[in-house]
């Protein structure tokens, strides 16, 4: 069965094969084991994205490197509002910020991703289109997760 995991603050993500079970009042239960693990995958589909990550993605990333708003401000040469602003959605994400996040989180969580940098920036094009996030858990989370191909 496939969850939408919404749990992560983010509208686009589903695990298939993650166990959901039913309780004592027949509401469902969802158990994800490897909390951190299957964060670190959802941080690898986001700096994977063909397109433009979302403002909630960036968060998402962010609040994973374990930094402010001021914090990644600093690192990208911008001010905290506009991280404020791009993470909200308010104002269209520079394209140039964007690649060099995407290459933190790579380095910083080290993300089992080998693009380039070069690659990346092509890949840092605003959209307007959700891309989905598609993560297979292995049986059920308990063996880890990966991207589902």
């Amino acid at each position: 069965m496939v969850h939408h995991y919404t749990e992560s603050g983010l509208d686009n993500v589903f695990i298939d094969g993650i166990r959901i079970e039913r309780d004592d009042d027949g509401d469902d239960v969802v158990t994800v084991p490897a909390i951190n693990e299957l964060h670190r995958v959802i941080a690898e589909g986001i700096v994977l994205h063909g397109k433009g990550m979302s403002g909630a993605e960036l968060r998402f990333l962010r609040t994973e490197l374990g930094l402010t708003q001021a914090e990644l401000a600093q690192l990208v040469h911008r001010d905290k509002q506009s991280i404020g602003r791009w993470e909200r959605g308010e104002i269209e994400f520079d394209p140039t910020a964007e690649t060099l996040i995407r290459q933190l989180a790579i380095e910083k969580l080290e993300l089992d991703v080998e693009v380039g940098i070069g690659e990346l920036s092509q890949r840092s094009v605003p959209t307007a289109e959700t891309q989905p996030i598609s993560i297979v858990a292995r049986n059920g989370g308990k063996d880890g997760y990966a991207l589902a191909a």
